[in-house]
């Protein structure tokens, strides 16, 4: 596929203005706003309603060989688009954020680490269990299938676009349009089943609903409001840079740091599988890993840099969550235009069963789980991790804000740390880019074992080490019962 930067620009500018009319429909429509539906979302499914298999099929050709209303072209560029934008995604993920010790992670959020581990690696044993006694002997599936639910669900949208090559490069194409499908039921799901559940809890007094609740955008943009400290810092911050180069491009220019460091990790380890493991038509799997997961660790380098030069002054939270902000937007947009509902049409039953499992198990966490792992506050600290493993961390935040507007439990303080132990992994981390490629290698079968093994000992350390320990209040930290 040759692309002109001209075409490529056209592609761009359509997204831009399809987000514009997409915020402005969750204005003027209150039932889009009720069901908490990101604005990249609505602006995705637009664009795949005028596009080849929906409008396509029922209008006049316009362009040469390109039902729809777009030309060819631009629908090339959108399918590159999330490969590439995702890379953004997951390189600016650490940047300006203060990394602690594990120590301190660990007391502020080890119940929450391991009712997280233990929907993540179950999502796999799920899958896997479905593919291995009905997808793959029944409907004749490639076995990969049953990766499907955790790089959906709890991957998401930006997760399942970015591995669209490697579903490619391995022989399971429809694996990616299946994905993306997963991940928009996950997002809609989550946020219905949760917002169920939160008020079943607070009329059982589980919890007490106070305050407004918020959708996903206005989340983000209350998070990120500056304080008056804030303010006078970046105020400071412009005396000193001016003249100099505008400070948006220096923040991207830290995240292309950090992807270049990945690319060049990401190489490194490629050329010592091809001259160790994998000579002569050997065993190959970080040949298939996307470079996102890498991305991801050069920024905690990036990061762990200007932590020690004490350089967090010049680097502005809000100007890097901007940046992976907007590249998570074009993604989702991007990807969701792209996607193929033919092959969902070909595979619904699949497809459903997926769907179903992956809530199932979900709901199974947090409702049995979560109450006898975590110590204190269970409900509002694992609705978060119910709505992180149903779609993406923002649905996650968005119903720990719903079950606790004021932050009175620490939940929102615990899930932050908790992604630290988290994401690196699973969730759109290493395991989830590996996770193909080993199924490829291995078999489902080694692969269920192994998930197997890590979410049964996630769950019996969960049991047996927090489920034995109380509270101590104020604290956001538990020790022994005597």
């Amino acid at each position: 596929m040759t692309l002109s930067v001209g075409e490529l620009f056209i592609a761009l500018v359509i997204i831009a203005m399809v987000l514009l009319v997409s915020n402005a429909l969750r204005l003027w429509l209150p039932w889009l706003r009720r069901l908490f539906l990101p604005s990249s979302v609505i602006g995705g499914l637009l664009l795949l309603l005028l596009g080849p298999d929906v409008i396509g099929r029922f209008m006049p050709t316009i362009f040469t060989n390109s039902p729809g209303l777009f030309p060819a072209y631009v629908q090339e560029s959108w399918s590159a688009l999330p490969g590439l934008l995702i890379n953004v995604v997951f390189a600016a993920l650490f940047i300006g954020t203060a990394i602690p010790g594990l120590r301190t992670i660990w007391l502020r959020a080890g119940p929450q680490v391991v009712v997280g581990q233990t929907m993540a690696w179950g999502q796999y044993v799920v899958g896997l269990s479905l593919a291995l006694l009905v997808l793959v002997p029944i409907f004749n599936m490639n076995p990969m299938v049953g990766a499907l639910i955790e790089i959906g669900f709890e991957g998401g949208h930006g997760t399942a676009a970015g591995m669209a090559d490697t579903f490619s490069e391995l022989g399971f194409e429809e694996g990616a349009d299946l994905a993306l499908g997963l991940a928009t039921i996950g997002i809609v799901s989550g946020i219905l089943i949760g917002t169920v559940l939160i008020n079943i809890a607070a009329r059982r007094g589980v919890v007490t609903l106070e305050g407004e609740q918020e959708d996903p955008d206005e989340l983000m943009r209350h998070d990120d409001r500056p304080s008056t400290e804030e303010f006078s810092e970046f105020k400071k911050d412009l005396m000193q840079e001016a003249g100099t180069t505008d400070p948006l491009s220096l923040h991207i220019g830290l995240v292309g740091i950090a992807i270049v460091i990945g690319w060049l990790l990401l190489t490194a380890l490629q050329w010592i599988e091809q001259v160790t493991w994998a000579r002569n038509d050997g065993l190959e799997i970080l040949a298939h890993v996307p470079l996102f997961p890498i991305a991801m660790i050069g920024g905690v380098i990036v990061q762990l840099f200007i932590m020690r030069f004490n350089l967090e002054r010049h680097v502005s939270t809000r100007t890097i969550s901007r940046i992976a902000g907007t590249a998570l937007d074009f993604t989702i947009v991007s990807a969701l235009a792209t996607l193929s509902l033919t092959t969902l049409g070909d595979y619904i039953m699949p497809f459903l069963l997926l769907a179903l499992a992956g809530i199932g198990w979900s709901l199974f966490v947090l409702i049995v789980i979560a109450p006898r792992v975590i110590p204190e506050n269970w409900f509002e600290r694992g609705i978060g991790d119910f709505g992180q493993s149903m779609g993406v961390t923002v649905t996650g935040l968005l119903l720990m804000k719903m079950a606790d507007p004021k932050n009175k439990s620490g939940a929102l303080e615990s899930f932050g740390y908790k992604q630290l132990m988290f994401e690196p992994v699973v969730g759109g981390g290493l395991f989830t880019a590996a996770a193909l490629p080993l199924i490829a290698q291995f078999g489902a079968l080694s692969i269920l074992i192994f998930t197997g093994i890590l979410t049964i000992s996630w769950l019996a350390f969960g049991l047996l080490y927090f489920g034995r320990m109380v509270p101590e209040r104020g604290k956001g930290r538990w020790h022994k019962n005597k």
